[in-house]
């Protein structure tokens, strides 16, 4: 048992700072985790450029001397929403936002999709505060053309404030945060300072496989595939990391793996190497590939099949 210290009185009398949740929302591939990774500091969320990447909800915990911010990065919301797969990701990016004080909007600068109006129509219903954060600004030759823009999206909905940035140079990010920061309630911090996720390195080792095989492999195959880690444990040292890729049929398999197992050896061989940056160790990475026939049609699949922290 620790020794119980007397409260700081210098400390306990302090004003609190601001904490609470902020949603990032918006379609598919407009730049959430890459927003979410620069403001982080450190890769957390995996990135590529297909749609629809992030097929979980991840918090990153961001201190700073004002409060702690906790943002949440959502699957995209799309139109896509045949599969089981694709309305798992709805809901899941709308069932986020219940359950926060703030959201950013992300799109990309000088467009405006359906996707992007379901998105701003999503975090209308759920009531809460709302900054838009128009992304992508670097690309932008004539900024005299934001202008416009910025009016025109400003009429869509009563924001908080309209913040241009690039996620991918850091631009006004600096700003975002000061902007996320007035508009959150004053609390007490609800996470120690050297925490940066709620998730754990279990979690991320099946992630950074899966961004190998989304950047990869062709269009549709990474959506008909998920990512199971076994086994994970650190033996002398070093992680020992078992991890399986479940596919749906035989011919996406043999894809996978490729032509004397060469396709397979590289993914598993990048994917180690980012989690050795990320778990700062040395990762023994095992990687099989099995079928489950038809698993992203199924519900309970999907939700079985690397979607839990419970494996």
């Amino acid at each position: 048992m620790t020794d119980q210290k007397m409260p700081d009185e210098s400390v306990s009398d302090a004003a609190p700072g601001h904490c609470g949740y902020v949603a990032i929302v918006g379609r598919p591939n407009v730049g959430k985790s890459t927003l979410l990774n620069r403001i982080l500091g450190q890769k957390l969320a995996i990135t590529s450029h297909k749609a629809q990447t992030t097929r979980h909800s991840i918090l990153g915990i961001k201190i700073r001397p004002e409060g702690q911010i906790l943002f949440v990065d959502t699957p995209g919301i799309h139109q896509r929403g045949g599969s089981a797969l694709n309305r798992y990701l709805n809901r899941a990016a709308r069932t986020t936002l219940s359950d926060t004080n703030l959201a950013l909007l992300v799109v990309e600068a000088l467009r405006w999709t359906e996707e992007d109006a379901k998105a701003l129509e999503a975090v209308a219903l759920a009531g809460v505060p709302v900054i838009a954060v128009v992304n992508k600004v670097d690309r932008v030759a004539d900024k005299q053309a934001l202008l416009p823009y910025l009016q025109t999206l400003s009429k869509r909905h009563d924001f908080v404030a309209l913040i241009p940035v690039s996620a991918t140079h850091g631009d006004q990010v600096e700003a975002l945060e000061q902007a996320v920061l007035a508009a959150l309630p004053k609390g007490e911090p609800l996470f120690p300072e050297d925490q940066l996720t709620d998730r754990s390195e279990r979690f991320f080792a099946a992630e950074l496989v899966r961004e190998q095989l989304m950047q990869r492999y062709g269009e549709e195959l990474p959506y008909r595939t998920s990512v199971e880690v076994e086994r994970f444990e650190q033996v002398d040292g070093r992680y020992q990391i078992h991890a399986l890729i479940w596919v749906e049929r035989a011919s996406q398999k043999a894809i996978i793996i490729g032509k004397q197992g060469e396709a397979l050896k590289a993914a598993a061989s990048q994917a180690r190497q980012e989690m050795q940056k990320l778990f700062d160790c040395p990762v023994h990475l095992e990687v099989w590939v099995k079928i489950k026939k038809s698993w992203s049609s199924d519900e309970a699949a999907i939700a079985s099949l690397g979607y839990s922290e419970d494996h």
